[in-house]
């Protein structure tokens, strides 16, 4: 994957833009996305964001082994999130969102729209670690579905910390102000609903996209408020499959794993 990306942000708002291609040995991948994040605290406990994103994914099929189908090849996704943050006390915060999103080929309809969200309560259990627990209805495996949240944080020092659960995992260091390397594993996957009838299988409905990444990143702080990022890891378990209408696969194209490879550029304010 390489990705170019930007933002622009201010204490309540950011701009975020990227382009990304996922390259595996037969399909390569080519998403473009747009992200917009209103903040605003309403009071000394709560704050609520929103956060607009729309992404175009196009595929290309590069292998001889698919030039005699007619394979789907463009993509577009709207998605509108919208979290809540209580904090119950000093060591306890409660977290709510709700992610209304439409997963399309081309043709826009009311059989596109999903509803996705979670649920998280984050303890604090000394001055240094801290539990997140909860659930989410998320697409992480392609299709959406209800799974666990967790995650264990630790700081070990203003220079380094580390949160191991699920979906997420990461580990950070900072050699100095400017510099941070950071160790990543995430899963992380999309789906999308047909217009009409694939010719590889008169069932399909839907593609879906599933993978878990695991990679190293590493950012600079280049001036006040601009950031560069590089990021070079690897897709393992990558799997591309068409779908019926009740999620049951019925055709898998067996895209094999793929090398990750980012650039990108932040601006923060």
């Amino acid at each position: 994957m390489i990705s170019f990306s930007s933002m622009k942000a201010q204490e309540t708002f950011s701009v975020n833009m990227d382009l990304k291609t996922m390259r595996t040995d037969q399909i390569d991948f080519n998403e473009k996305n747009i992200e917009i994040i209103f903040r605003k605290p309403l009071n000394k406990k709560s704050q609520i964001s929103n956060t607009f994103k729309y992404s175009n994914l196009k595929v290309n099929y590069e292998s001889d082994l698919f030039t005699t189908y007619e394979n789907p090849d463009r993509f577009n996704q709207l998605q509108n999130k919208i979290d809540y943050l209580y904090k119950v006390t000093d060591k306890t915060k409660l977290n709510f969102s709700l992610k209304p999103m439409i997963s399309f080929q081309e043709n826009l309809g009311i059989s596109d729209f999903v509803l996705l969200g979670n649920f998280e309560v984050n303890q604090q259990l000394n001055s240094k670690t801290s539990l997140a627990f909860g659930a989410a209805r998320s697409t992480l495996f392609g299709s959406p579905k209800f799974i666990p949240t967790l995650s264990i944080n630790y700081m070990f020092n203003n220079e380094s910390t580390i949160s191991v659960g699920f979906p997420d995992s990461k580990v950070t260091y900072s050699n100095n102000v400017r510099n941070k390397f950071s160790l990543t594993n995430s899963f992380n996957g999309s789906y999308y609903n047909l217009d009409q009838k694939n010719d590889l299988n008169t069932d399909a409905a839907k593609m879906s996209l599933s993978q878990m990444t695991t990679a190293l990143e590493y950012e600079r702080n280049v001036d006040k408020n601009w950031f560069l990022n590089l990021k070079a890891g690897y897709d393992f378990n990558k799997k591309y499959n068409l779908l019926d209408s009740n999620d049951h696969k019925v055709y898998d194209y067996n895209t094999g794993n793929g090398y990750v490879l980012g650039i990108g550029i932040k601006y923060k304010q």
